[in-house]
């Protein structure tokens, strides 16, 4: 058993509670499980945005060696940027819709599985993207996914979950103004109709969209749209959906330390699903920069 989980401080779960009824019965579960193995557990339910960054930062600075996060990618992405600078390992507990980063970790939905994880896993040192300073674990997205994270309803997100994606896509093909914008990969000037920024391979749950991205490489994907109009985001969601983005002959895929993006003023700039940023933006690779729990080896 992993000393950082018992003694006389017990390990922080910080939980989102704007969950349904069944993920909540899951991490019920996951908590029995760590209780089963003599694991003190203390839970900190979020209020509002914002809170889970600062409870990452006060486990910080008391100098825990371990956090739990259960919620969705935006949860997890606020602690991690509570969590800047410091050594403490991240733990998950996938709550959310589309739980991105944990298949990008390889974790099991399992209860048992998931508490064998925040007990035995495997510290991984991974790369972070930035945007504006500010960062994210797995994707951001500038253009149409961005105003479709935007605008998707919060309360549909609660009740159809992956469904109000779909919905807001919909709409988004009939209202979305389509644009290009001006970019800079590594100082190369380019321009496209949307952007994907991925700093793993899955997006959207585990759709394929940078097939070479991955956790602890030292950089960045970017994935850039040549083509404007409904119905080339018809044509590339399709092929995202069947494995064939990559093989597209206007869509380009490179690795770069940078990317910048210049367009309208405010534009947003998704990041793990939630808007973190607005044009104009610089994205960079940041090494080595968190440490999350994986899979026991």
């Amino acid at each position: 058993m992993s000393q950082d989980l018992v003694g006389p401080a017990p390990l922080l779960v910080v939980y989102n509670p704007i969950a349904g009824r069944r993920r909540r019965r899951f991490l019920s579960r996951v908590l029995e499980a760590l209780e089963a193995r003599a694991a003190s557990v203390r839970l900190e339910p979020t209020k509002a945005r914002g809170d889970a960054e600062a409870l990452a930062r006060a486990a910080a600075a008391t100098g825990a060696a371990r956090l739990v996060v259960a919620g969705g990618d935006g949860t997890i992405n606020e602690a991690l940027n509570g969590l800047c600078g410091s050594s403490v390992a991240l733990g998950i507990v996938p709550l959310g819709t589309a739980n991105v980063l944990a298949a990008e970790l390889g974790l099991d939905m399992s209860a048992k599985n998931v508490a064998a994880a925040i007990m035995d896993g495997r510290p991984r040192s991974v790369t972070l993207g930035t945007v504006n300073g500010r960062r994210f674990s797995m994707m951001a997205g500038v253009g149409f996914d961005a105003h479709v994270v935007r605008d998707v309803s919060s309360k549909l997100k609660r009740a159809l979950g992956k469904g109000a994606y779909v919905l807001e896509t919909l709409r988004q093909l009939v209202v979305y103004n389509n644009k290009f914008y001006d970019v800079r990969v590594d100082g190369v000037p380019m321009r496209a109709a949307s952007l994907l920024i991925c700093n793993g391979h899955y997006y959207g749950g585990q759709f394929v969209a940078a097939p070479q991205a991955r956790l602890e490489s030292p950089e960045l994907q970017v994935v850039l749209f040549e083509r404007a109009g409904r119905f080339a985001t018809i044509r590339y969601a399709l092929a995202l959906a069947t494995g064939r983005l990559p093989t597209r002959r206007d869509v380009r895929i490179l690795a770069a330390q940078t990317i910048e993006i210049d367009g309208p003023v405010g534009e947003p700039v998704q990041g793990d699903g939630d808007v973190i940023a607005h044009l104009p933006a610089k994205f960079e690779a940041l090494r080595a920069a968190a440490i999350l729990v994986g899979p026991p080896a």
